[in-house]
């Protein structure tokens, strides 16, 4: 944490609340697989004078003057991710993942017109045409699931719904999906029945450029994304497409949904995909996969029931009913030892939303940190003793007072604790 004198002066009260988020985030083990470290460098573009700009419109084209040095910022930021992703055209203005696929959406289809995605309960995401959102609102939503054998996607079910909803666009991407995508698959599918396939990469964008999971492209011709999670950058969102759908994105981004870019956001963007193009990068992406197999192999060990049978890539769904406990009060109880995750469904869960039987938990964060697969069984023996003790706040606290000196061997990037 930098001294922030001018921050402690004016509010102190926001200071502190910061001070405090400082101290725990490098005291948990955080495991929220959306939740990462950002480097210094990102966190110094996200919180730079760019913050005073406004810049409607594109490099070239704006609607303000002023822009001689923020057209060069964006700019780099978009020849920075064509050339990561590989990618003929990206627009890095969303403000975040959501409005890139709305905006997806706003190019590409009409209101009431067919879409699918993976269902909110077997992993996908809201903007995947889930019924409370703005995508199963305002478009003719179908939603496929996973097997409940596998829990995984299956492809001819996949085929056999398209063919009978003919959707104009198929997304796959998820945010609970422990598994990897057959982008080939999908296309398959979407070219049968005359579809664009969109291939929301939000949690693996980091893993594909580290080159640690399969790439959507060229099978999938639009890419959406955040700039966060496995890629370590702020939080913004990015879209990536052939040339051939570049002008509608832009125009559905901009006018069509947004107004002025964050320019600071831009900066680290462009900032995060330089450190994502590095040879220490792609070791991390990997390092992601690694710990993550080697944690689920320690809870399994420990007895504990994955989703899925185990992972392909940062994240992890555990049942924890088995254990006596549902998965909210595991997730309060895992957070009073130390420990961040978030309760969530499972795939055909017999509870409610609100208190599932299930919690969601990653490896970015812990990576990012240098944690190695060594380090993942005591997290996993950390996890099992505190679901044995969730009613013992005294037990608890004693887990969490382990846990935090058990971080401080592990600096974690961009945070200096007083």
């Amino acid at each position: 944490m930098s001294d922030m004198h001018a921050l402690r002066a004016t509010d102190p009260e926001i200071f502190n609340l910061i001070a405090l988020e400082t101290k725990r985030q490098a005291e948990y083990i955080r495991l929220i697989p959306s939740e990462n470290y950002a480097s210094s460098a990102v966190m110094e573009a996200t919180g730079s004078i760019l913050n005073n700009k406004y810049s409607e419109g594109y490099p070239g084209k704006r609607y303000y003057e002023g822009q001689d040095y923020v057209d060069k910022v964006e700019t780099l930021a978009i020849e920075r991710a064509k050339s990561l992703f590989g990618m003929q055209h990206a627009n890095v203005q969303p403000y975040s993942g959501s409005p890139a696929n709305q905006a997806v959406y706003l190019a590409l289809a009409k209101p009431g017109e067919p879409v699918m995605g993976l269902g909110l309960p077997f992993g996908g995401h809201l903007t995947h045409g889930w019924g409370v959102n703005f995508s199963g609102i305002h478009y003719k939503s179908a939603q496929y699931e996973v097997s409940p054998d596998t829990h995984r996607v299956d492809l001819n079910k996949v085929e056999a719904l398209a063919k009978v909803t003919k959707p104009k666009l198929i997304f796959c991407g998820g945010t609970a999906y422990p598994r990897t995508w057959d982008y080939a698959g999908f296309a398959e599918i979407a070219a049968k029945v005359g579809a664009v396939l969109v291939a929301d990469i939000a949690h693996v964008a980091g893993l594909i450029a580290a080159g640690a999971h399969p790439h959507p492209y060229p099978h999938a011709k639009i890419i959406t994304t955040t700039t966060h999670k496995t890629l370590r950058g702020p939080r913004g969102g990015m879209i990536l497409c052939d040339t051939a759908y570049a002008k509608d994105v832009d125009r559905a981004v901009f006018p069509g949904l947004q107004g002025g870019p964050h320019d600071h956001t831009t900066a680290a963007i462009a900032v995060a995909l330089k450190e994502a193009a590095t040879p220490e990068f792609r070791a991390y992406g990997h390092q992601v996969v690694k710990n993550a197999k080697a944690l689920a192999a320690a809870l399994q060990t420990r007895g504990f029931r994955l989703i899925s049978g185990g992972t392909d890539n940062h994240l992890i769904l555990i049942d924890v009913t088995p254990r006596g406990i549902t998965g909210k009060p595991a997730a309060r109880a895992l957070h009073e030892a130390g420990i961040e995750c978030n309760y969530n469904t499972i795939p055909f869960d017999p509870r409610k939303p609100f208190d599932p039987s299930g919690v969601r938990i990653g490896t970015p964060s812990i990576t990012s940190r240098g944690m190695l697969e060594k380090d993942m069984d005591p997290i996993a023996a950390w996890i099992d003793r505190v679901l044995q003790v969730a009613d013992d706040a005294a037990k608890l606290h004693k887990i969490r007072a382990e846990i935090a000196e058990f971080c401080k061997a592990f600096p974690a990037p961009g945070i200096r604790v007083a």
